[in-house]
């Protein structure tokens, strides 16, 4: 059977216990009492061991089997002290030695010791084992045994970074204690492994390094805490070229910070790395460097990380468009595209300065300024590839504000790099653009006006006409934009704001005048009797005024100083063309009136049209009922004010200006020819009404 059981010792019992795996109650149970142990010949055609011994008792044989000599050999005398038996077995090798001299029983253990060797002997220890230490030179097998354990330690770099297991530093102290290996000697070979391995990419903690190199230098530069600390001169030498590797390896691993420590993982390995940097580069143990030196290195190291970081996101880039750049293979590289990838390129920058702002500005807290260099070198570097891309562009293109937009909006959040050397270059590429932006939509918006308002129909759109409509969207989107730029520069940006107010302020007054205007001339070119109609269009022109009047408060209002004067200057002159409008809405109004009493005059008593018109009806009012004279011609001038009223208070949006068209004590009194035609006027008006 297999050797798949354990030897348990109950009360004064022992048994043989077969267990399945993972599980703990035994399969099977054998009782030792009684039985004798002993080693056995090889047992072909089974399975599950290559070395056999067997228990016996009263006949009854148990078959046992090992994987090698040395296991059935431990096996045996553990049964053999269980069982109490008097006859000790012999292992079939010193078998074979004290029958050497010939024999059956020879002859029959000899293929059992070949097949079977020891495992001391198949290892090769037993040379070891019986040698005197003092023949060996423990510095080199040492050095050996620590190396092996330390790339058996390094399979899972996460979990070790370099660090060795509670057990295994036992083992090496062990070693060192018994074989007096000198802990100088174990450091640098350790410190020495560690570097090869950070060499080849893997991770190491550089606070271990930074532990093994301060001992080391206590012992070279004789500041032991203790007063002891001996150095023999080949460790004197290997430490300095130990030195100068680590001083090189720091230093790569501070350029390439942001793939050595990503994201700032592991955590706080860079602000060790750079504090054992500091360390490295002292001329002793006790002596600091000069802060200025420090700096210097970390600057270096900083300068060559952008030129490093920025080729890395630019090739990234590359990657990126590299599918498109295959679909057009055969196309030149358009300033559109060229704009594209530098707007795409100015992400990427923003990303990188973000996530070193976020993960690794805390390990440079002691270097914020070199930080801010190590920004501003990075963003010179990709100003060099936006100014060629920029020089390209078409001067009536304006595709490029996105990207200013863009980075304006980033640097402008950041305490250290607002107005910095990259922001106000940005700030001067742009400057020259938003003016020429402004003049020349300054002079697109006239135009529209112009052409607009002569085109003209008047239909209502939304609050007001197309014309206006149209300009007061291209005002707004003007300002928006301007707005959105949040330039960074007050003066400039005052004077941007400004000026936007003011071309805001001067096309509502051309809007207002011509709408005025308009006005004027549609009631001119109207009816004077009671057949004219108060049309949509007037109602309309009323209305782009009242939406002139809301649109300046947004786009003209400003809280101080001279630009206040803008809001207030439209308004008082919206106002007095509302004025002017009712006016002669109201004298049109009179116009016609004056005409229907012109009409009804001509009944009054005591003319003698008036008595015969009176005869006439008195006559037929025998017959039918005959309305009395004029009273058509007032009924029609009744109709007509009820229709021009609801007209205008179903279109007009502002009530203010409706209640002052019929403020009746703002109207001018008719000059009314004579008493009775008033009073028919007012009769059929109050009847009606």
């Amino acid at each position: 059977m297999g050797l798949n059981f354990q030897l348990l010792k109950c009360q004064y019992t022992f048994a043989m216990c077969s267990y399945r795996e993972k599980k703990s109650e035994p399969q099977e149970l054998l009782q030792l009492d009684g039985y004798t142990v002993d080693y056995s010949d090889p047992q072909p055609g089974l399975d599950g061991g290559r070395a056999f011994f067997n228990a016996v008792k009263e006949g009854d044989t148990v078959m046992f089997a090992s994987d090698d000599e040395q296991d059935r050999i431990l096996w045996v005398q553990a049964m053999y002290r269980a069982t109490g038996q008097s006859h000790k077995p012999v292992p079939p090798t010193q078998v074979q030695k004290l029958n050497s001299k010939g024999g059956a029983s020879a002859q029959m253990d000899a293929p059992i010791s070949q097949f079977y060797a020891d495992r001391a002997q198949k290892h090769g220890m037993d040379e070891f084992i019986s040698a005197n230490p003092c023949s060996f030179d423990h510095a080199s097998l040492f050095e050996m045994v620590q190396r092996l354990t330390l790339d058996y330690r390094l399979n899972d770099t996460f979990c070790s970074l370099g660090w060795f297991s509670p057990g295994q530093v036992f083992v090496l102290d062990e070693y060192c204690a018994r074989n007096g290996v000198r802990g100088c000697h174990r450091h640098l070979c350790y410190l020495r492994d560690l570097l090869e391995r950070a060499e080849n990419g893997a991770i190491i903690d550089p606070t271990l390094l930074h532990y093994s190199f301060a001992f080391c230098a206590s012992h070279v530069h004789g500041n032991r805490p203790d007063g002891l600390s001996t150095v023999i001169v080949d460790e004197k030498e290997r430490f300095e070229d130990i030195k100068e590797r680590l001083r090189v390896i720091l230093e790569n691993q501070i350029v390439n910070f942001r793939y050595f420590f990503p994201f700032g993982r592991p955590e706080g390995a860079l602000k060790a790395t750079l504090s054992l940097l500091e360390r490295v580069l002292m001329k002793d143990i006790v002596t600091p460097v000069p802060p200025e030196e420090v700096k210097g290195v970390i600057r270096k190291c900083l300068e060559q990380a952008a030129q490093l970081n920025y080729q890395r996101i630019k090739d990234y880039a590359k990657m990126l468009e590299g599918a498109k750049d295959t679909e057009n293979a055969g196309n030149l590289v358009t300033p559109a595209k060229k704009l594209e990838e530098t707007i795409r390129l100015a992400e990427l920058v923003i990303e990188v300065l973000q996530q070193n702002q976020e993960h690794h500005a805390e390990a440079f807290a002691w270097w914020t300024d070199l930080m801010v260099e190590h920004a501003e070198n990075f963003l010179a570097l990709y100003a060099i590839d936006m100014d060629a891309a920029l020089e390209i562009q078409s001067p009536e293109s304006w595709d490029s504000f996105p990207l200013f937009q863009l980075l304006n909006d980033f640097l402008r959040t950041d305490y250290h790099l607002c107005n910095g050397k990259f922001h106000k270059h940005l700030q001067d590429l742009y400057a020259p653009l938003v003016v020429r932006y402004v003049d020349l939509m300054e002079s697109s918006i006239a135009q529209s006006i112009h052409k607009s308002f002569e085109r003209e129909s008047w239909e209502p759109v939304n609050n007001g006409s197309g014309a206006s409509e149209d300009l007061f969207w291209k005002l707004d989107a003007l300002q928006t934009f301007i707005r959105d730029l949040h330039w960074p520069e007050d003066e400039f940006a005052k004077h941007l704001e400004s000026r936007i107010q003011l071309m805001s302020s001067n096309m509502i007054e051309s809007c207002v005048k011509r709408t005025r205007m308009a006005f004027e001339s549609k009631l001119a070119k109207s009816s004077k009797s009671t057949d004219f109609r108060v049309s949509p269009s007037l109602c309309t022109m009323f209305n782009v005024m009242v939406d002139a009047k809301d649109q300046s408060a947004k786009l003209c209002a400003m809280e101080m100083g001279q630009e206040k004067q803008f809001h207030s200057k439209i308004d008082e002159l919206i106002e007095e063309s509302v004025k002017d409008m009712i006016q002669l809405l109201v004298a049109k109004f009179v116009a016609i009136l004056e005409g229907v009493l012109a009409k009804i005059s001509r009944y009054d008593e005591g003319t003698l049209f008036s008595s015969f018109l009176s005869f006439t009806v008195k006559a037929a009012s025998k017959y039918v009922d005959v309305p009395k004279p004029g009273m058509d011609v007032a009924d029609g001038y009744v109709t007509f004010m009820r229709h021009s009223q609801d007209i205008l208070r179903d279109k007009v949006n502002e009530e203010v200006y409706i209640e002052r068209l019929f403020d009746v004590s703002k109207m001018p009194s008719p000059p009314f020819k004579n008493e009775g035609a008033s009073n028919n006027v007012s009769k059929q008006q109050g009847r009606e009404g």
